[in-house]
């Protein structure tokens, strides 16, 4: 558990003001909001008037409206539309992993920190935000929320969050997929260690709507083992144990092995248009936002 109670350092956070989502396929939302919009082509000229909401800018309130009917309206640009961005987490005991004294190489460390910072970027861009934690006791969520005032809120709900039981990504994206309203931009943060597979789970995501970004966590012992000999390995989600040897030999299959199930991940996501970034926990999270992901076009 992060000492830090709010995941993110201030420092962090301010790195991250700087940056907003970028959704380059999703089809159109049905609020209004201030992101544009691809469909509306670049003008700047007046649309329509919504609620205002906490965490809006200031500036976009329509005063003469406010002073006429005391209630305040935000002001809409033919160009702008909203975007909903949904983060889901992979909470399972396998995530709860890393090296014995290495704190920042543990899985679910890292992986609340990146689910903390893409759900601060949303709040901080006006995007209308949905956060869940997936595993077999169920998801724990937080959402619909919009707007800066809500931050403090995710990030203790991003902090309190326990790694334990299975995830069937399967099942958990299957039921995603029909239980959220409106698609949109949809991160999935995970080890990718899932019995039951993963690809019609991506495919009912993709089915309804929604521009899939699968962010794959690894802890880099899991990569490459640093123990050879006579071991006996216990599965963290179930309990069961196998005893095994380990030689040379055996390792370099092991080594080959993962590389095969990731290229083979990345070949499904190409195939249904969803952006696969392998990552591992050696490497900083704030670089993962502040550079990969800018790389990747997700952030701008």
């Amino acid at each position: 558990m992060s000492k830090d109670p709010l995941l993110l350092e201030e420092t962090a956070r301010r790195k991250l003001d700087r940056l907003s989502l970028v959704a380059t396929h999703i089809r159109a939302g049905s609020m209004k909001g201030e992101r544009r919009s691809k469909n509306r082509g670049t003008s700047i000229e007046f649309a329509d008037y919504r609620n205002y909401a906490p965490g809006d800018d200031l500036r976009r309130l329509d005063w003469n409206v406010y002073a006429r009917l005391e209630r305040p309206y935000v002001k809409l640009l033919e160009d702008e539309e909203d975007l909903v961005v949904h983060v889901l987490l992979d909470a399972s005991g396998s995530m709860d992993w890393g090296l014995e004294g290495e704190e920042n190489t543990n899985k679910f460390l890292f992986a609340r920190r990146l689910f903390a910072a893409l759900g601060y970027v949303a709040l901080s861009g006006n995007d209308r935000l949905m956060m869940s934690a997936m595993n077999d006791h169920g998801m724990e969520g937080f959402g619909p929320a919009r707007g800066r005032y809500q931050t403090i809120q995710m990030l203790r709900y991003a902090h309190a969050l326990k790694a334990r039981g299975i995830t069937d990504l399967n099942t958990m994206l299957k039921d995603y997929s029909v239980r959220a309203t409106r698609p949109g931009l949809c991160f999935v943060i995970t080890d990718m260690f899932s019995a039951n597979g993963y690809i019609e789970g991506l495919n009912a995501l993709v089915g309804k709507g929604y521009e899939v970004i699968l962010l794959h966590v690894l802890a880099p012992d899991e990569l490459t083992p640093p123990l050879t000999g006579d071991l006996r390995l216990v599965d963290v989600e179930t309990g069961t144990a196998q005893e095994v040897s380990v030689d040379s030999g055996m390792r370099d299959i092991y080594m080959r092995r993962v590389r095969e199930w990731m290229d083979d991940i990345r070949a499904e996501c190409n195939r249904r248009s969803v952006t696969y970034m392998p990552l591992t926990t050696d490497v900083p999270w704030e670089k993962v936002m502040l550079y990969e992901m800018r790389r990747k076009n997700l952030v701008k």
